[in-house]
C-alpha cells in the first residue's frame, strides 16, 4: 500500500507486521511522515526498516519522534555514555528467549521499543513478535469473560533458568538489584485504539487471588493464545535494519539458536501511560515504589 507520503507499507504477515520501503530514517521526516509511521504501528503492531544505518543518535532522534524516551533499563546499565540505549549482546548473556513485553513489572511499562541491528550472526538470531490483540479475539467466551475480570502481578524477580555463564550470571544480579511488583490488569485497553489485549508475558507471574499452581495453568492457557503461529512474525535481521513494535500489544522472544557466534542490537523506549482495564482500573505498584522517575518519564 502506498501512503500519501510517499513510502510503501508490505504485509509480511497476515495479523501482525510490515516493512516500510521508501523512508530514510536519518532524514528529518515531516510530522506527516511520522503521523502515517504511527498510524501504521497501530494497524500492524510492528513495522520493520530495513538497511537504514543508522547510529545511537539517529535511532534516538527516531525513536523520539514518537514521545519522550525512557532511560535505558531500570537495574541494567545502559551503552556507556548513552543512558536511553540498551546494550542487548547475546555475549553478555542477554539472551532475550522467553515470550516478553518490555519492562512490564513498572506501573508505566514502554509504550514502543525501537530494536536496531548491530552485528548479526549469519543463521539464527531472529526475532520473534506476537499480536496480543489478536490474541484476545481468539479467546472463546468463557475465556474472554474470565480474563476480562482477572489482574496478574509482573515481577523482575522470578525464577530464571540458571545461568550459563559468569557473564549471564552477573548480568541477571544486577537485572534483579532492585525488585520490582506490579498489578496488570490481564486485559489491557489500548489508549489510543480502544482495542483491547491480553497484557501478560514473561515477567507475570502471577494472578490475583490464586496460588501459584492456579496461575501457572492459567497464565499458560492465556499465554498459549498470544503464541498461537498465526499470531506471530518473524524478522530476520540483517545489520543496519531497525524494528519498531508496540509494546502495550505485542509480545516478543529472540530464540537461543545462534550458538556462541556473536548478536548486538541496541534497544530505545518510547515512555508509556498506566495501563487501564476494560473497567477503567489503573495499574498499580505492589513493590519497588511507585515513583519510577530515575527511568521513565510520567505519561498522561
Amino acid at each position: 500500500m502506498s501512503t500519501s507520503t510517499g513510502f510503501d507499507i508490505r504485509r509480511i504477515g497476515g495479523r501482525i507486521g510490515a516493512e516500510i520501503v521508501g523512508a530514510d530514517l536519518s532524514a528529518d521526516l515531516d510530522p506527516a511522515i511520522v503521523a502515517e509511521i504511527n498510524a501504521a504501528l497501530l494497524e500492524h503492531k510492528a513495522l520493520v526498516f530495513r538497511g537504514q544505518r543508522l547510529d545511537d543518535a539517529g535511532q534516538l532522534r527516531f525513536a523520539a519522534l514518537f514521545g519522550e524516551l525512557t532511560a535505558a533499563h531500570p537495574t541494567v546499565p545502559s551503552v556507556d555514555g548513552q543512558p536511553n540505549v540498551l546494550p542487548v549482546d547475546g555475549d553478555e548473556g542477554i539472551r532475550a528467549n522467553r515470550w516478553h513485553t518490555d519492562v512490564t513489572f513498572v506501573r508505566t511499562p514502554p509504550k514502543a521499543s525501537t530494536l536496531r541491528a548491530i552485528v548479526v550472526p549469519p543463521y539464527g538470531g531472529n526475532t520473534l513478535i506476537a499480536n496480543s490483540a489478536a490474541a484476545y479475539r481468539d479467546l472463546p467466551g468463557p475465556l474472554r469473560e474470565l480474563a476480562d475480570s482477572l489482574w496478574a502481578v509482573h515481577t523482575n524477580a522470578y525464577d530464571y533458568a540458571a545461568p550459563r555463564t559468569e557473564k549471564a550470571a552477573q548480568h541477571r544480579k544486577q537485572f534483579v538489584s532492585r525488585t520490582y511488583r506490579t498489578a496488570h490488569p490481564l486485559v489491557r485497553v489500548h489508549p489510543e485504539t480502544g482495542e483491547r489485549g491480553l497484557f501478560i508475558g514473561g515477567f507475570a507471574q502471577t494472578v490475583e487471588g490464586l496460588g501459584p499452581s492456579e496461575s501457572r495453568d492459567l497464565l499458560r492457557i492465556f499465554q498459549s493464545y498470544v503464541t498461537r503461529p498465526e499470531n506471530i512474525v518473524r524478522v530476520a535481521w540483517t545489520p543496519g535494519d531497525l524494528v519498531l513494535f508496540d509494546n502495550r500489544s505485542t509480545q516478543h522472544y529472540a530464540p537461543d539458536d545462534y550458538g556462541d557466534l556473536p548478536r548486538l542490537l541496541h534497544r530505545v523506549t518510547v515512555a508509556g501511560d498506566v495501563p487501564v482495564g476494560i473497567d477503567g482500573t489503573s495499574s498499580r505498584a505492589l513493590e519497588g515504589g511507585d515513583d519510577t522517575s530515575h527511568y521513565t518519564p510520567a505519561v498522561a
